[in-house]
């Protein structure tokens, strides 16, 4: 077990935590694997990053792409492992198809027992604009930005950028009147599989503690449906918390982002509207499902050991200055530092090295309401239109190394930490206004301090 002493936490995921800056921060191992570890570990990253290829194909164990998808690897949207951005629709620019940034769809009511979305009819539950040759793709996504101006106390302005998204040129006919859309960038993965070995008891008493504290901050957990352990359990991948599991997420997003089947979802996403979907050359020689279960365990089991970075700068006069500044905003109400990790659900999809481990990921796991300006209107398994996972804050100060730009929040429109702030309301209001009252030096320290994690 990872030893205590460990007050600032710069030990980021306790024994996993790797020294790391650069492009490839976010690329390395767990610090403890073994040495057969690391070779399972390579083994996963390779069927990661590399792209898979249309139907049919002399490679076998990567054919399968599509027939609908909006990227060729899990590597195309989560880049060297880590952030997305939204596409770059700037003025005198050819319009640029989004790929780290996905569009869920949904109409209001439930779609199975479960208690998931109803996908929207003709489009499914995920919007695709790319596909393979003799489909058509779904349609393109549409992106204009509208300017948000405020000032801080002591005069300071600042400009938000407000994105309006839509669609042009549908493939199948017009989506239902009452469709509901979310925009989702893909995030950095270090430390997912620390954030699910974190106890499931540990979250519902973040939300237990929030609530009898009586203050505005009133977390929820959400319970969802994972099609691994075919049971409900506690959410904590996603924007809102509405995957439970590392392998449940990765097999969705084979499925949904590149349109490869598995043994958890082993059918195309195609509706009867989409006839060339379904008409489409089948990956495997047809014989089966896409990916194998070996192959899907290997780039769980990848992902789930991707260390976290140490903290920068940890004791650095400035830093220690936003560390406290952030606490008397209340921030760490929903971004709580530190948990001890149990054993993950899946012991063979993971590694026993992250097991009781003191991390610090600065997140409570759970839902709440971020107000009117950030709300998609789309419900989640008990997630409402209002409501957002708190996102873990570790590594954010490297996203720009690693990804090159600064975009932060479910949809990347806050470029930087300090316009992240100034979007958060609901539950998060009264921290936002003493960001509002805080002079430039006070806002400077404790965006360093959030960049230090």
């Amino acid at each position: 077990m990872e030893r205590a002493d460990d007050p600032l936490g710069e030990r980021t995921g306790g024994a996993t935590t790797v020294h790391a800056n650069g492009r490839n921060a976010f690329s390395f191992a767990a610090a403890n694997l073994s040495d057969e570890e690391r070779t399972r570990f390579a083994i996963g990253n390779s069927f990661f990053r590399r792209n898979w290829v249309e139907a049919p194909a002399s490679t076998a164990l990567r054919d399968g792409l599509g027939p609908h998808f909006i990227a060729r690897s899990c590597g195309g949207c989560h880049v060297q492992d880590g952030r997305g951005a939204p596409p770059d629709f700037r003025r005198g620019l050819a319009p640029e198809q989004p790929v780290a940034l996905l569009m869920r769809l949904s109409v209001p009511g439930l779609a199975d027992p479960h208690g998931g979305v109803r996908p929207e009819l003709v489009y499914g539950d995920q919007f695709n604009n790319a596909a393979v040759q003799g489909v058509r793709p779904e349609g393109r996504v549409t992106l204009r930005w509208e300017p948000l101006r405020g000032r801080f106390a002591d005069g300071t302005a600042y400009t938000l950028q407000k994105p309006v998204y839509g669609f042009a040129d549908l493939a199948y006919g017009a989506m239902a009147d009452d469709v509901m859309m979310s925009p989702r960038i893909a995030p950095q993965l270090i430390g997912v599989g620390l954030l699910e070995a974190i106890a499931e008891a540990d979250i519902r008493r973040n939300a237990a503690e929030q609530a009898a504290a009586g203050g505005p901050i009133k977390g929820q957990v959400n319970q969802v449906w994972d099609a691994m352990a075919q049971q409900t359990r506690v959410g904590r991948f996603g924007w809102k918390a509405n995957v439970a599991t590392i392998a449940h997420q990765t097999a969705g997003a084979f499925r949904g982002d590149m349109g490869i089947t598995s043994s958890l979802f082993p059918d195309e996403a195609c509706s009867p509207a989409q006839v060339d979907c379904l008409a489409a050359p089948r990956g495997a020689k047809g014989q089966g499902v896409e990916i194998d279960d070996k192959t899907l365990a290997d780039v769980v089991f990848y992902q789930s050991t991707l260390a976290p970075p140490a903290r920068r700068r940890a004791a650095d006069v400035q830093v220690l200055r936003g560390q406290a500044l952030f606490h008397k905003a209340q921030c760490a109400a929903c971004h709580r530092p530190s948990y001890v990790t149990a054993e993950g659900p899946f012991p063979s999809l993971s590694s026993p090295a992250l097991k009781g481990q003191r991390i610090w990921p600065y997140t409570d796991l759970l839902l709440h309401d971020m107000g009117a300006a950030l709300a998609d209107g789309r419900p989640d398994f008990q997630a409402n239109g209002r409501q957002w996972k708190t996102p873990p804050l570790w590594g954010i100060g490297l996203i720009k190394e690693v990804n090159g730009h600064t975009r932060l929040l479910h949809d990347g429109r806050a470029n930087g930490v300090l316009e992240a702030v100034l979007w958060h309301g609901g539950e998060a209001e009264a921290a936002k206004k003493q960001l509002l009252q805080m002079k430039r030096a006070e806002r400077t320290a404790l965006v360093r301090f959030v960049e230090s994690l």
